[in-house]
Order: structure tokens, then C-alpha cells, then sequence
């Protein structure tokens, strides 16, 4: 059976990633679109997802591409209405929400799905079985981007529940969460506001594992040129190196793995086979990293951002 999918909210990631990934992924097609700004020729069009739920339109799954920030009613409204749900990342801007959908996906059978693209990256896998087999000595995560560049005139992201340089930085702590074989937690946080924003532009981390392992980690949108998604791995055997957000791995300095992009079908891949049974995948680690990074959060105000 073909998955028949909605999209709702048809903005930059929804073009950039999500229709390309639909079109090229077996087992599901695009039948409706959900969005106050933007319609797709050849697809039904709807307002919101409150219309396209009243309409006569057969949907079977919605993939949630809106911003965080009331993604909880549009992910509720979806699930009660028995539908399967993919929630682009980061899955909410809470953390009760979050948990509540789960409970109620559970509740009535459907699939929710909260996804982390970063974590389909090539090198992500064979770093994790690499590193369960080494003494890991300590972890530095770079993640530096132009937010310029990636975010245009997204006013949201700037908002409470918008994350800031989060948005993008949840991405490296998804990465990190999977591959390393301890859990970590949150001992500092520096986060940098610009001084007309809610949100912050960059931000310092340091954890520490169960058994004392350092995870440093740096955020910053204010980076032009060359950008940077490394994370760096030191262990007792050598190095274990992830660049270019997880698509490239090179071990005790010998490159391993250089891979395109196919995060996002690889994603849609999964989400049908967890339609198929019903299933749930909903890992809310990156998310509790960010909101400790909130609740520890130093603030400190830098020069104001004009998009």
C-alpha cells in the first residue's frame, strides 16, 4: 500500500529537502498540501490542517514541517484524526509537549515519528560501531554556520521556542547522543543574545559523561565562508574525526567515508516502514540537551542581529 502524505507548512526546508525526498522514496506519495502562504501545482491546497482534516481529502500520514512554536495543536489535531505523523526536528518546542504527543500516538495506534535528519548521515552508523570498541578520552563539537545563508528572514527562529543557534546545534547533539556509547549531561552553559533577539546566536557547552569524559561543544550562526560541522573524537586507540555534519568520517587520520547527502530519504524510508507497523520512534535526548542548555544557561548580550 502506498502511503498517501500531506505536507504541512510548505516553507524552506518543506522545498529544500522534504519534496525531493517524497518524489524519490517508494512506498509513499505527496497528495495534499497544508499552508497559509504557498500551494504546489497539481496537489491539493489547504489553509491549514485543521481544513485539510476536515476535508474529503484521504490522507493517511502528515509530515509536519512547520516551526515549533504551535507545531503541538497540528500534531494533536493529526493524531486524533487516526493519522500517522512525522515531526520535522526539532519535534516541538517543549518538552511536555513532546511527550504528550507520544502518549497520545501511543494511545490511539498511529505512528509518530520525530525525526533528526543528521542522524542519517553516512558516517554516523560506522562511527557508532567504531567507537563502541574504544577507550573514548574526550569530544569537541564544532558547529559554526552562516545563519544568513541557511535561515533568510525566518523571523520565528529569533521568537521564545524558536531555539536560535539551537535549531542548527541540535543537529551536532543528535549526531553526538547516537554515536557515543555513554550518556552525557549538561555541567555549563554560555549562550550568546543578541540584544534585540529571544533567541540566542551562539552558544558554549561543556558535559561531562557518566565516567567523567569531557563533550565540549560550540554553536555559532555568525560564521561566513566555509562552514563548519565537525565533531572530533579523541580516543586511546587515535582519532575519530566527523566533518562536513556527519557525511565524512576519517579514523586514526585515514579518510573512511565521503558521502552525498541522503539524509532525508533515508528518513522517509524509515517513516514508511514504521507506518507499516504502526510504530513509534520518538527520541527526545537531543531536545532535553537543549532545554538543559536553557535551564543552565549564562546569559550574555552581544551586538544586535538585522537579518
Amino acid at each position: 500500500m502506498t502511503i498517501r502524505l500531506a505536507i504541512v507548512g510548505l516553507g524552506k526546508i518543506a522545498r529544500d529537502q522534504h519534496l525531493g525526498a517524497i518524489a524519490a522514496s517508494a512506498g509513499i506519495e505527496l497528495v495534499a498540501v497544508a499552508s497559509r502562504n504557498a500551494a504546489l501545482d497539481g496537489i491539493a491546497s489547504f489553509n491549514d490542517i485543521d481544513e485539510l482534516l476536515a476535508s474529503n481529502m484521504e490522507v493517511d500520514a502528515v509530515s509536519l514541517c512547520t516551526p515549533p512554536q504551535g507545531r503541538f495543536a497540528q500534531a494533536r489535531a493529526a493524531l486524533l484524526a487516526g493519522k500517522h505523523v512525522m515531526l520535522e526536528k526539532p519535534p516541538g518546542a517543549t518538552l511536555a509537549e513532546v511527550y504528550a504527543l507520544e502518549a497520545l500516538a501511543k494511545a490511539r495506534n498511529v505512528t509518530l515519528f520525530a525525526t533528526w535528519h543528521s542522524r542519517e548521515a553516512a558516517a554516523v552508523e560506522p562511527a557508532r560501531a567504531l567507537l563502541a570498541g574504544r577507550t573514548i578520552r574526550s569530544v569537541a563539537v564544532e558547529w559554526k554556520e552562516d545563519v544568513r545563508h541557511w535561515h533568510p528572514g525566518q523571523a520565528w527562529i529569533w521568537e521564545s521556542g524558536g531555539l536560535g543557534v539551537f535549531d542548527p546545534g541540535i543537529n551536532a547533539l543528535s549526531i553526538v547522543t547516537r554515536i557515543l556509547p555513554e550518556a552525557f549531561h549538561l555541567v555549563r552553559s554560555d549562550l550568546f543574545f543578541p540584544e534585540n533577539r529571544a533567541a540566542p546566536i551562539a552558544a558554549t557547552l561543556s558535559f561531562k559523561t557518566g565516567s567523567g569524559v569531557p563533550v565540549e561543544a560550540e554553536f555559532d550562526w555568525r560564521q561566513t565562508g566555509l562552514q563548519t560541522w565537525d565533531i572530533r573524537i579523541e580516543t586511546s586507540e587515535g582519532p575519530v574525526v566527523l566533518t562536513h555534519g556527519g557525511s565524512r568520517l576519517t579514523v586514526d587520520g585515514e579518510p573512511r567515508i565521503v558521502e552525498e547527502d541522503q539524509e532525508y530519504r533515508n528518513l522517509y524510508r524509515h517513516f514508511v516502514s514504521l507506518v507499516g507497523d504502526s510504530r513509534i520512534d520518538a527520541d527526545f535526548t537531543p531536545l532535553v540537551h537543549v532545554a538543559d542548555a536553557f535551564m543552565l544557561g549564562r546569559r550574555t548580550a552581544v551586538e544586535a542581529f538585522e537579518d
